[in-house]
């Protein structure tokens, strides 16, 4: 019964959110109806806590554009506007180019974050006046909703900058309509690191997983807090800031039980493996119930089958390879190439596709993503891999990150993933660091093992934001003139709607 019961106040929580989409901030009104009588119950506390992890998944297009569609991962051939199989890239050629504009922004409505975040703030306020919770479940929950926020915070800085503050939830108005101006970058990082103490607070000595790790935990919380202090490390926080990050990391390592690297990387990712020692927080795809929409990173079913895989030999079929896409954001042969052929990384990352020639010899014609295949059902893939956040190998890179930053050797860490990428491939001597071409720029290292061990997660652009603008300038098309498009524009409408916001300083005004 109660997991009828759980089915239902999910759906209910849809029902909820459903007038929320239209809106420029998406902060719409909670139904004082539906309010009223949903607070009732520790179930119906449960299902909504289940239903702000629903509303991430509804993220994910948005958190892989912003994390990555504007670094040096994607693009077409020189000179062409379309993929290799022949299918238009429809606008998201703005993206690598970095030609955004309002009218073109690439993600827009500040990638509909604002609904989970009023969510959020519904759940802080409930949760801080009901008294049938249990203290245990209330203070987990309070940690997820304040790392969670934060997380979306987050976000939403290393995106646009200057936003909109709102942590109070909204029940009787609109505010997508409010009149409300930007807060500046310095108040919005205070939020972030100040949702990061509440939720480790609330967590306490609590560093456990639950949901095969699709729901927000502690250790969730601690990365985000390596991430953010990473951040303001090279923003004037030097030394003190990646000593706090180091730290936040080392406290997962040693009271987080059960993570490791995966022996196999590509079984990480593997839909028959979720929840595995890797992975710290993924977002859950579930067949017949939701799937990872990276349709414009795969190629359309019907197209494939006139390319081969030199690997093997074999020609692309429509049985196999029914990848059911539709590839508007092809991978450049150029990302496919920069990967060591002895890393297991490459081809469980990207696939390439290639020509057969009389000779008969193979001539490559261009890439896509091969990172999240799915699962086969009736004859349809369904690509229901889970989408990770966080996870042990991004641990141990920030790890290295900070010890560098902190003149610390980080050679542990860096060669536990590069082991694992290389298998039995592995010596020291070769591959290992510091005996790789670039290894003397320990950052530079580090950046170069980031690339290779998290295409398709969101990450290369934030990376490259993080570590200082000179890193965007030199792996990406922007210029040093054009310090503007380190941010993103604000789409017309939500200028429109809101009188108060100013376009993104370098772009056009509306």
């Amino acid at each position: 019964m109660k997991k009828y019961i759980s089915i239902i106040i999910v759906g209910f929580f849809g029902l909820l959110l459903i007038t929320a989409c239209n809106k420029d901030l998406e902060l719409s009104p909670i139904s004082s109806i539906a309010d009223g009588n949903f607070w009732q119950t520790a179930d119906q506390v449960d299902a909504f806590v289940s239903g702000l992890h629903t509303r991430l998944r509804t993220h994910t297009s948005n958190l892989l554009y912003l994390g990555e569609l504007r670094s040096d991962i994607f693009g077409t051939d020189p000179g062409s506007g379309i993929a290799f199989t022949g299918e238009s890239t429809a606008g998201n050629e703005r993206l690598w180019l970095n030609s955004l504009d309002l009218d073109n922004p690439g993600v827009a409505s500040y990638g509909g974050f604002y609904t989970n975040i009023n969510q959020i703030n519904l759940l802080i306020s409930k949760l801080n006046t009901v008294d049938f919770v249990t203290p245990a479940n209330k203070s987990y929950y309070l940690g997820i909703a304040h790392g969670m926020r934060a997380y979306y915070y987050f976000q939403l800085l290393r995106a646009w900058g200057k936003v909109i503050i709102q942590t109070e939830p909204t029940t009787s108005f609109d505010i997508s309509n409010l009149a409300k101006a930007a807060a500046s970058e310095d108040e919005v990082m205070v939020l972030i690191k100040d949702d990061i103490e509440k939720s480790s607070n609330y967590f306490g000595l609590d560093y456990s997983f639950r949901k095969t790790k699709s729901f927000w935990s502690k250790p969730a919380t601690l990365m985000l807090k390596a991430e953010v202090y990473l951040w303001t490390s090279y923003r004037g926080g030097g030394n003190n800031d990646a000593t706090t990050a180091k730290n936040a990391l080392l406290d997962i390592q040693t009271k987080a039980a059960g993570l490791a690297l995966v022996a196999n990387y590509a079984s990480i990712f593997a839909t028959t493996s979720r929840g595995n020692s890797e992975i710290i927080f993924a977002v859950r795809d579930l067949l017949n119930e939701a799937t990872l929409p990276i349709a414009a990173f795969i190629p359309a079913t019907s197209l494939i089958p006139n390319y081969y895989d030199s690997i093997s030999g074999r020609k692309f079929d429509a049985v196999t390879d029914n990848w059911g896409g539709s590839l508007k954001c092809p991978t450049k042969i150029a990302t496919f190439r920069k990967f060591n052929d002895k890393d297991t990384r490459k081809v469980a990352t990207i696939q390439a596709a290639f020509t057969k020639t009389v000779t008969p010899s193979f001539k490559i014609a261009g890439c896509y993503m091969n990172k999240y295949s799915g699962e086969q059902n009736a004859g349809v893939r369904a690509l229901t891999n889970d989408f990770p956040i966080y996870r042990y190998a991004d641990l141990l890179l920030l790890l290295a990150e900070a010890k560098a930053i902190l003149g610390e050797n980080p050679a542990t860490e860096i060669n536990l993933v590069r082991a694992r990428a290389y298998s039995t491939n592995y010596t020291l001597a070769t591959v290992g660091f510091p005996n790789q071409v670039g290894d003397a720029v320990i950052k530079e290292a580090i950046l170069k093992e980031r690339f290779f061990e998290f295409i398709f997660e969101g990450k290369r652009w934030l990376d490259l934001r993080r570590m200082g603008d000179s890193y965007v300038y030199a792996n990406t098309n922007i210029l040093p003139t054009e310090a503007y498009k380190l941010l993103w524009p604000i789409d017309r409408t939500t200028l429109t709607n809101n009188r108060l916001l100013e376009q993104t300083p370098g772009y056009p005004k509306f």
